[in-house]
This record gives C-alpha cells, structure tokens and sequence, in this order.
C-alpha cells in the first residue's frame, strides 16, 4: 500500500479560502434580512398624503394593513427593503382610498399587499419567524435558502461549542443560532490562519435548549430595545 500523502499547504489554504468565502456570503445574507426585519417592525412615522403619494409614484414595494379595504386602523408601507413607514389614520378622511388600494393590489399582487392575518408569522417549522417573514418582505427566497444551507453545514460538521442538538435549539427556539454558528463555529471568523481557540466542553442538547431559551428572549428583548431607541432618535 502507498504510504498516505499530506495534503499540500497550497490545497488547505485554497479549501479554508472557498469555506470562509461561503460562511461570510451566507452571513451576510442572514444580517441583512435580520436588519430588514429589525427596520420592518421598528418603522417611521407617515401620513396618509406621504403614503397615497408613494403609491401614485410607484415607489411602494410591500404593504401591511388592518382594517376593511378603504377603511383601514394601520397601515405599514415598505419603499425598498430599507425604507419603512406607518401611519394610523385618526379620522375617515386620512384614510386610504379604495382607488389606491386597488392600484396597489394589481401593481404590487396579493403577495406583497397583507392583511394583518397574514403577518408575523411564528415560523414555517422549523424556520424562525424572523426568517419566513423577511423572504416575503424582501420578495424572495434566498433568505430562507441560507438558513437552510446553514442548517445542513452545522448538520454536516462536528460543532466546537454544542453538539447538533444543542445548535439545532439554538438555530430554531434561539432564533439567530445560525447567525451564531457563522461568526463562532468551527472557530470564531475573525480567527486569523493557522490560529484555534482552546479546547472547551460541548453543550450538550439539554444545555443547548435552556441556552435557546435564553437567547430567544435576548434576542426580543434587543428588537424592544432598539425599537424604542429609534422611537426617541425620531422625536
């Protein structure tokens, strides 16, 4: 039998190249949708006259409402991904017209104009709620995709910090796990090469989901945190 070959310094550092390569895209594509998101529920303050001139404009990409057609108690209005309105009309005649909502419907399509039934969803599965409703805020895809995609590499790989129970909690119950996986696992992203953290104990699944637990209700209270720091930075 031929004596077994190292690998050449050249293909480890070409390996470690295209893996931080695909780790950095795919966490560039959950911060993103986890700022949309953040902006989504956190958004500025309109009018009814800065909405119906968005509309007329063409510049409205998402719409979320309460209330009959016409006769709303909530609008909330996205021009682009990162640009997000709300206003809550206090008389009839602030109200949205029938006429916009039925422009906005047939420019825009039943996907992309929501009751408020429709929105906020607690999660598609296994998908965090976060996720599933940011693909349709930002009308695709991808975002889901690279939770996904994350998902199968920590299921695929031998996680430092938890075992696959303990990451599967935290990547659903903790809501932002995958985003964590990324920066931390199998080292922490801004390691430099050849340089490894010291060995510790793995998280165990039970450890894992009271760690979940905790990282779910950090991670809420941050979007109230942030929420009511922009409300202040706007006043």
């Amino acid at each position: 039998m031929d004596p077994e070959v190292p690998e050449a310094p050249e293909v480890r550092r070409g390996w470690r190249i295209v893996g931080l390569t695909i780790r950095s895209a795919l966490l560039l594509c959950l911060a993103f949708g986890t700022l949309v998101f953040t902006l989504s529920v956190t958004p500025l303050p309109g009018t009814g006259a800065e909405f119906r001139a968005a509309a007329e404009a063409g510049r409205i990409s998402f719409v979320e409402y309460e209330g009959r057609t016409g006769a709303v108690s909530y609008v909330r209005w996205a021009q682009g991904p990162l640009l997000w309105r709300e206003f809550r009309p206090r008389t009839p005649e602030e109200g949205v017209p029938a006429q916009v909502w039925k422009e906005l419907r047939e420019d825009l399509g039943p996907s992309r104009v929501w009751s408020i039934e429709q929105s906020r969803s607690e999660g598609n599965g296994w998908i965090p709620g976060w996720a599933a409703d940011t693909q349709r805020l930002v009308g695709g895809p991808w975002l889901v995709i690279g939770w996904i995609l994350t998902f199968l590499i920590m299921l695929g790989s031998t996680p430092r910090l938890g075992n696959r129970w303990a990451w599967l909690w935290l990547f659903t119950v903790g809501q932002v796990g995958a985003i964590l996986f990324l920066l931390l696992e199998p080292r922490p992203l801004w390691f430099a090469a050849g340089r490894r953290p010291k060995p510790r104990e793995r998280l165990s699944g039970g450890w894992g989901f009271l760690t979940a637990i905790g990282l779910g209700l950090l991670s809420s209270g941050l979007l109230a945190a942030v929420g009511y720091l922009l409300s202040l930075l706007r006043n």
